[in-house]
């Protein structure tokens, strides 16, 4: 595996080091040891597949509030997706900025989340589906979102909208006074 610090405090790119032979390939995306030279320590508590039908669907920007926040790794497993994070650190010198990569079947790249950011992406292929591992499960009370489109933090989607849940069109945008998450 291969980890590529982004612009974004403490999020990763991974690539896979696929082994290819004549049935195929291999490759790992996971390993404590791999993981533990980027200082991640947390167990993996839950894991979550989503598949998505439309091209041009957007899913997110959602986050959980501590004691609940999570580090997650999120990895394409058939299709493709623009993957993108908002660091919503109240300390962070990235703070209200985001960060988008493509994430693919064929590129078997991984985004490597911490703790503090909003997370969501869109479909680039119609059927697209995602594997995220979560260090804390989910909890209803701690949920948090942005919303996709908001003006303070600008995200610049690669498609034409065509499909978002009633409720991540229903956040409330952020303002002025928005003060960021504690970790």
């Amino acid at each position: 595996m291969i980890f590529t610090q982004t612009f974004i405090p403490g999020a990763y790119i991974i690539d896979a080091e696929p082994f290819n032979d004549d049935r195929g390939w291999f490759a790992r995306t996971y390993c404590k040891n791999e993981f533990e030279k980027i200082g991640h320590q947390d167990e993996w508590l839950q894991i979550n597949h989503s598949y998505t039908t439309e091209k041009g669907s957007i899913r997110g920007m959602h986050f959980q509030y501590p004691p609940y926040a999570e580090i997650k790794t999120v990895r394409c497993i058939a299709g493709s997706v623009y993957d993108v994070i908002v660091d919503l650190r109240e300390s962070s010198p990235t703070f209200l900025k985001w960060f988008g990569v493509e994430l693919s079947a064929e590129n078997k790249r991984t985004i490597y989340i911490p703790k503090g950011m909003a997370h969501g992406f869109q479909v680039l292929e119609d059927n697209s589906q995602l594997i995220y591992c979560h260090s804390a499960t989910y909890n209803q009370q701690s949920e948090g979102a942005i919303l996709y489109n908001d003006k303070m933090v600008g995200i610049v989607w690669p498609l034409p909208v065509a499909n978002v849940s009633n409720k991540d069109k229903g956040y409330n945008p952020l303002d002025i006074n928005f003060k960021g998450v504690k970790n």
